[in-house]
């Protein structure tokens, strides 16, 4: 049985973009990302020191849900992808 993994995202977004943002995250990107096959549930939070404020977390299968056609096709930040900043992922898996 494969051990489940987290995705975790980090970005950063010009305050006059951050509500719109929000918005489109919560409500139509989180969704997109969960109807993919492997991605099992998702939270957001901030960032309180350390890193970019928005923090996106998922709980994943494995590296097989990166290549899959559902989530290539709406991976991304969609109309924010010119305005998010200092991006960075990792993933985790329990030891």
């Amino acid at each position: 049985m494969t051990e489940l993994q987290s995705h975790i995202v980090f970005v950063d977004i010009d305050p006059e973009h951050e509500a719109a943002f929000n918005e489109w995250y919560d409500n139509i990107h989180l969704p997109q990302i969960l109807d993919c096959p492997g991605w099992l549930d998702a939270r957001r939070e901030k960032c309180l020191e350390g890193g970019a404020r928005h923090v996106a977390i998922y709980t994943i299968t494995g590296p097989e849900v990166y290549e899959t056609p559902e989530f290539n096709a709406i991976k991304g930040f969609g109309p924010f992808a010119d305005k998010v900043r200092n991006f960075h992922r990792i993933r985790l898996t329990r030891s």
